[in-house]
């Protein structure tokens, strides 16, 4: 390694393994079991689902939130190592207009893995939406070299739930 890479960067790209930590507690379900083709067949990409069982949506991984729906049912965020994340909670939410959405975090807003960016009022979602099922998708699949779906119960900022390499 030369002085102008130490100062500079080698311009050979260093593999990073990202882990994404489970937004809600529940139990993780294959996206292919998701209601909805737009996740089922991954494409806004790939990732988990999970059946929720609390009360809060909290950040995945450390990093920044980019666009939190006006409806408030969903979010997009970059790591800080730059893995784009989209979390969905549930399928046709959108038409419940908000309710049963609190938006907690900002659009802009830097965030650890475990602050929380969405409360919801799981009973009445489960009463009302289409399904409570949630996409966790890694929506730049193209700068990944691969995906490692964890299984079973999670607990919201703690448990991995995707282990990938970029």
């Amino acid at each position: 390694m030369g002085l102008f890479d130490k100062l500079f960067g080698s311009k050979e790209k260093k593999s990073v393994e990202v882990e994404v930590y489970a937004p809600l507690s529940g139990e993780i379900v294959n996206i292919e079991d998701v209601p909805d083709v737009v996740f089922s067949e991954k494409i806004v990409g790939d990732g988990i689902a999970i059946r929720p069982t609390g009360h809060k949506i909290v950040a995945p991984v450390d990093g920044v939130i980019g666009k939190i729906f006006e409806t408030n049912h969903a979010f997009s965020m970059e790591s800080k190592e730059g893995v784009e994340l989209f979390v969905h909670f549930g399928i046709d939410t959108v038409e419940l207009k908000g309710e049963g959405f609190t938006r907690v975090a900002q659009e802009g807003q830097a965030v650890k893995r475990g602050d929380t960016v969405i409360e919801l009022d799981l009973e009445l979602l489960e009463s009302k939406a289409k399904s409570v099922l949630t996409p966790v998708v890694i929506s730049n699949m193209d700068e990944i070299s691969s995906i490692d779906k964890k299984a079973g119960e999670v607990v919201a900022g703690e448990s991995v739930v995707l282990t990938l390499k970029k």
